[in-house]
């Protein structure tokens, strides 16, 4: 199956709908066959839960595992991947998992977040400044943005940006071919996260590294692997979701240019319209494979005990019987009596750890752009714009566009 740029879909019997919207499957499979399975990239077959009761329930549910590791149980890809390592806090369930959130808690509150909104705000308009009247608002914008933050927030230096983005490509690969480098990618970038620990540990400072570092519950603290894959996590989430989503937003936007012109004008709505992108464009996509432990009921039947399952969090966001008309893109959704809560960044005990974080620079970003350049357009049809699909994360390539008038 291919998309709208000719490219062949990771997802053979899920494809993406045209302009990145949620495949044409959805809607038969949110009235229909709300718990079909669908083939991964890897080629298993799981059942994919499409409904957002479901979805939220399963996310919370003490039957629901991460604990993928057992031999021949279905895998998102070939070969070494993310869901392989115990040491990670996604990969984690109770109590394990609790005591790990709990000697974070403070590390990601709204508190400590706001410190380095004046940084990422000041980030997003030098871009601009340095940006030309034409520019690939994903190369020189989306991209670099989130970069240079999560890097400056962590003491990464910039010089290993493209090294660490290499890495990240490949460890997000859904390629076949790519297995084998895809876990020589991962083994690096683990490697590469551990000597920014320890260079941290030979010269302390006030980063996100040391915060994460001296974290403690009563005497408690992250083990050596636990706090390398937490670096590592940070890294790896921490610019290319983020980056994604500013792409996809922008892009969501310039289909809607009255939309955008109502932005400009009425700087209130960003945050209710960063909330709609995260709803409507999706950071965690598909979302995570989960096992369930016990026969668990949903709205299509019951799942049971042992299977393995995907609970859809972008098709949850797109419920009819929850979002309102789920396909209309709509910076108001969220402003005013909000509608219940999008699953953009997860449920439950796995909620996404860093979703202040990416919150507060996504308004950034998009207060730069609607603030400094009003009269932004696109520089080619929407239509021909090629989206990335050889991996979890998909997005336009490039967004190319004028400048316009600059405030």
């Amino acid at each position: 199956m291919t998309d709208q740029s000719g490219t062949t879909s990771a997802w053979p019997d899920y494809p993406p709908g045209p302009y990145g919207t949620p495949s044409p499957e959805l809607a038969r499979r949110q009235a229909e066959a709300p718990i079909e399975p669908v083939t991964l990239p890897s080629g298993d077959r799981v059942p994919m839960i499409v409904r957002y009761a479901d979805v939220r329930g399963l996310l919370t549910s003490p039957a629901s595992s991460r604990n993928l590791r057992e031999p021949g149980l279905p895998r998102m890809v070939k070969g070494a991947f993310l869901d392989d390592d115990p040491a990670a806090l996604a990969n984690q369930d109770p109590p394990e998992h609790t005591r790990y959130r709990r000697i974070m808690h403070g590390t990601f509150t709204p508190r400590h977040i706001e410190r380095w909104r004046p940084r990422a705000a000041a980030i997003a308009n030098e871009l601009l400044d340095a940006a030309g009247e034409e520019f690939d608002l994903a190369a020189e914008y989306a991209l670099p943005l989130p970069a240079r933050v999560i890097c400056e927030l962590l003491g990464v230096p910039m010089d290993r940006f493209e090294e660490f983005r290499g890495w990240t490509d490949m460890t997000l690969s859904t390629s076949d071919a790519s297995a084998e480098a895809r876990g020589r990618a991962y083994t690096d970038f683990m490697a590469y996260a551990g000597e920014l620990i320890a260079q941290h540990r030979v010269k302390p400072g006030d980063d996100l590294i040391d915060l994460l570092i001296e974290a403690r519950d009563e005497g408690d603290r992250l083990s050596e692997d636990e706090l390398t894959n937490m670096v590592f996590t940070l890294i790896l989430a921490g610019h290319e979701t983020t980056a994604s989503m500013i792409i996809r937003g922008t892009f969501r936007l310039l289909r809607h240019p009255d939309q955008y012109a109502e932005l400009v004008k009425r700087p209130e709505l960003l945050e209710s319209a960063v909330e709609e992108i995260l709803r409507h464009e999706g950071p965690g996509g598909t979302g995570m494979l989960r096992r369930v432990t016990e026969d668990v009921e949903v709205s299509g039947g019951t799942l049971p005990g042992g299977a393995v399952v995907l609970p859809n969090l972008a098709a949850a966001n797109h419920d009819p019987s929850v979002f309102e008309e789920p396909q209309r893109f709509d910076v108001h959704r969220f402003a005013v009596a909000p509608p219940n809560s999008h699953l953009g960044f997860g449920h439950g005990p796995h909620y996404c750890l860093g979703a202040n974080l990416a919150r507060m620079e996504l308004q950034e970003a998009f207060r730069a752009l609607v603030a400094r350049l009003p009269g932004l357009r696109a520089e080619e049809d929407l239509a021909a714009v090629p989206w990335s699909d050889g991996g979890f994360v998909y997005r336009p390539r490039r967004l190319l566009v004028s400048a316009g008038y600059r405030s």
